[in-house]
């Protein structure tokens, strides 16, 4: 008998009084993170705005992107002088938020969803289970695990990236967490785990659409996404916790998702499907990302 089909869930990012999706419309979000307020791009949001000009033009800064420049990347603009960095509190937890030349924020705040997940698995597990966090990027989650009691193996293949993540660890007061570092490229990190028999309870992955390693390595999402998959199988402990698949090219799906992982890590309980953030002022949701959740 075939298996049932999978039934995508939508994952909702609210309810953090720190991060708050004010508004969107003609494609932008308006966004409050801490004391900051901010504008980015925002291609879904074709529809218009519910709160005013006035809301809008009191943003501290906006994004705008350089369309000779590389895909995301542009210039900042502020409505006063702020600092490079500020921080943001998630749940008592610290870390900075910042302006990036790629209108990110140094964060993701649709991944609080992930964060209470993944930070219930570790606590329930207990006996500090080792978790690998594959282009782990700032380290939000990596603090998240450690504070719930694993032991993290955090790889990224941007020194600036590891860099923040630091600095977030410092901020977080967990200078003392048992968090490994590594930069480095993610698939010629995890063949080595595997030839050394290295293996984790729980596997954290966000892959980009396109990357570079820190030697020149060149990632590509629907080349390299199931051989690395396959060698993350190979380092999964006998007694898992989870694998955790983000993923924001627009061309996948979450069934995309949820073949790989039935395919690469095995049989068990795949979730799949949205990660939204909800907007205050229409209670609109806005798509920012693809899951799934595989658990044995």
């Amino acid at each position: 008998m075939p298996l049932p089909d999978p039934i995508p869930t939508t994952l909702i990012a609210d309810g953090w009084q720190d991060y708050r999706l004010l508004d969107s419309g003609h494609g932008r979000r308006l966004e409050q993170l801490g004391r900051v307020r901010v504008i980015r791009p925002e291609p879904q949001a074709m529809w218009s705005p519910k709160l005013s000009e006035a809301e809008w033009d009191r943003a501290d800064a906006s994004f705008g992107p350089n369309e000779k420049s590389e895909e995301d990347a542009g210039n900042w603009r502020f409505r006063r002088e702020l600092p490079e960095t500020w921080p943001v509190s998630y749940r008592d937890l610290r870390f900075y938020g910042r302006f990036t030349p790629f209108r990110h924020l140094g964060f993701f705040p649709e991944q609080m969803t992930q964060w209470d997940w993944v930070a219930d698995c570790v606590t329930k597990a207990g006996n500090a289970p080792r978790v690998l966090n594959l282009f782990g990027y700032t380290g939000v989650i990596s603090l998240i695990a450690a504070r719930a009691g694993a032991k993290v193996t955090h790889v990224d293949a941007s020194k600036k990236a590891i860099t923040y993540a630091r600095e977030n660890q410092e901020l977080a007061g967990l200078g003392q967490a048992p968090i490994r570092w590594i930069l480095d490229d993610a698939r010629k990190f995890i063949a080595r785990e595997a030839r050394r028999g290295s293996h984790y309870e729980g596997i954290i992955l966000d892959p980009p659409k396109f990357g570079r390693g820190p030697k020149g390595e060149i990632w590509k999402v629907f080349e390299h996404l199931p051989l690395l998959l396959s060698e993350c199988r190979a380092v999964l402990s006998d007694k898992p916790l989870f694998v955790i698949l983000t993923a924001y090219a627009a061309r996948l799906s979450p069934f995309s998702l949820h073949a790989l992982l039935e395919e690469h890590i095995g049989k068990g309980r795949i979730e799949c499907g949205e990660i939204a953030l909800r907007e205050e002022s229409g209670n609109r949701l806005v798509s920012t990302a693809l899951h799934a959740r595989w658990t044995p």
